[in-house]
């Protein structure tokens, strides 16, 4: 590990106007793989998402997770997905609840809930969960529970959108990963004026809510809750793909198991989501890239990485 924090200390991600970007040369600061190192050495990633006919997000999520490095991965979903998730994913662990125990039977679910929250060290909340009445209860107990950072996406951040009074719960061990779209529903901006100054954007909620703010577009700014500012300029269109937004909150996960910060591993999960979108791109062009094909080049480009064994 020491070698690993001076080697970081010599690369430096590069300045423009108080804005940070990563460069190639920053992969460095990815961590070697500990001699003598076991599965709980590398973090537990507890990836709440999935519902009836989107088993998918989950299963990206989960995927993208592994491919960067996570130990354990665990997903927690709809009971209608686990023969599905268990074949797609065999090394991930699977949990799940019936949608209706979740309002129904609140003392088994908090419970279960309670148990997996103490099991994680880092938190995926909103791939894929559908926008049905329940959905409202688990991302409210989630965002209650969660004392590790929790990663905010997709319906999540839509529950969120339409429950105002859940931002109340807002910690600063919270990331949020929102598209522009997902950005208008959070703030009522149209979202020409959010895309007009995205960094401005994205440091007025992070500002307002105190918690670190990735704000995807074709160049996405995150807004640490550090205060630093970071523009991603590996982007690429082939990761305008459905299931592109799972992958990254999986990779974000996944490196924070790695030993990054949570606001660094925000913002060079971007980096490293749009560098493994390029190497999908190279090998079945941007047109015809799919989101498991960016999971699986994350290893790719991390192989590039001298000292790394993947």
């Amino acid at each position: 590990m020491q070698c690993w924090r001076e080697r970081k200390a010599r690369c430096a991600v590069t300045e423009l106007d108080g804005v940070l970007q990563y460069e190639t040369e920053d992969l460095s600061r990815i961590p070697p793989r500990r001699q003598g190192a076991n599965k709980g050495s590398y973090g537990q990633v507890l990836i709440i998402a999935g519902s009836v006919g989107m088993s998918g997000a989950a299963y990206l999520s989960a995927l993208a997770a592994y491919r960067t490095g996570a130990g354990l991965v665990r997903i927690l979903t709809s009971e209608a997905n686990r023969s599905i998730l268990q074949i797609q994913l065999p090394e991930a662990i699977i949990s799940s609840y019936h949608p209706e125990d979740i309002t129904e039977k609140r003392d088994s679910w908090m419970k279960q809930l309670s148990e997996l929250m103490e099991w994680s060290s880092v938190v995926v909340l909103g791939p894929g969960l559908g926008r049905a009445g329940y959905v409202k209860s688990l991302v409210e107990d989630v965002l209650q529970s969660a004392f590790v950072p929790l990663i905010v996406d997709a319906d999540g951040l839509n529950t969120i959108a339409e429950y105002p009074y859940l931002t109340g719960f807002y910690t600063e061990n919270f990331i949020l990963t929102p598209h522009i779209r997902e950005m208008s529903r959070l703030t009522g901006k149209p979202e020409e004026e959010l895309l007009g100054d995205s960094l401005r954007a994205a440091a007025e909620y992070r500002d307002t809510y105190g918690v670190s703010c990735c704000l995807k577009s074709e160049h996405s700014v995150i807004a640490a809750v550090d205060g630093k500012l970071y523009r991603t300029v590996s982007g690429t269109p082939a990761l305008a793909k459905a299931g592109s937004g799972d992958v990254l909150t999986g990779i974000i996960a996944g490196l924070y198991c790695l030993g990054m910060e949570e606001s660094e591993a925000a913002a060079f999960g971007s980096f490293l989501h749009g560098l493994a979108g390029r190497r999908a791109a190279e090998r079945c062009s941007a047109h015809g890239v799919l989101a498991r094909e960016i999971a699986d080049a994350v290893p790719e480009v991390m192989r590039a990485v001298p000292g790394i064994s993947i």
